[in-house]
C-alpha cells in the first residue's frame, strides 16, 4: 500500500489531497505554515517537490515525529506558534484541535481578567487596534434615510 499513489491522506485530523506537493501540502494542517512546513521537510530528509500520495508510511511516520516534538530535531524556537508558555514557561507547538483549545482558553481568560483584548472579544468588537468606523460592520446596513431625501 506504501508504494501506490494516494488520492486523499488522513493525517492530524486533515484531509490533505494527494497531488498537491509537500511543502504545500503540510500547510492545510491547522498550525503549519509554509516556514514550518519547510522545517520539518529539511529535518525529515524529504524532497520538497514530492507529491503528498507518493509518501511512504515511514516518510510519514519522520513528518509525525518531527510536527510532536519539533525542539527534540533542531527546528528554530523563533518558528513555534506557543513560546514561553504561560503555564509551562517552555516553548510549545500546537496543532490542529489542540491549537484551537488553547485559543479557545486564552480567549476564555482574557474574557475572565477583563483585560481590555478580552473585553473586546465578549462585545464581539476588533481587538487588535483596527478602524471600526466604516468597517467591520455586520448586521448594519449603510444607507441614507428617505426623509432626508424628500426635504433636501
Amino acid at each position: 500500500m506504501s508504494e501506490e499513489f494516494r488520492h486523499i491522506i488522513r493525517f492530524y485530523g486533515t484531509d490533505l489531497e494527494g497531488s498537491k506537493r509537500l511543502e504545500y501540502g503540510l500547510t492545510k494542517i491547522k498550525g503549519v505554515n509554509i516556514h514550518f512546513s519547510n522545517a520539518i521537510i529539511k529535518t525529515a530528509n524529504l524532497q520538497p517537490d514530492k507529491r503528498i500520495g507518493n509518501l511512504t508510511d515511514s516518510e510519514l511516520q519522520k513528518i509525525e515525529d518531527v510536527l510532536n516534538d519539533p525542539e527534540k530535531y533542531g527546528i528554530p524556537q523563533w518558528l513555534f506558534n506557543r513560546r514561553k508558555d504561560m503555564e509551562t514557561g517552555k516553548n510549545l507547538h500546537f496543532i490542529g484541535s489542540e491549537l484551537t483549545l488553547r485559543t479557545m482558553s486564552d480567549i476564555g481568560a482574557m474574557r475572565e481578567l477583563r483585560s481590555w483584548k478580552g473585553t473586546r472579544h465578549s462585545l464581539g468588537l476588533k481587538v487588535r487596534g483596527q478602524r471600526t468606523k466604516t468597517t467591520g460592520r455586520s448586521k448594519r446596513v449603510v444607507r441614507i434615510r428617505k426623509r432626508r431625501l424628500r426635504s433636501s
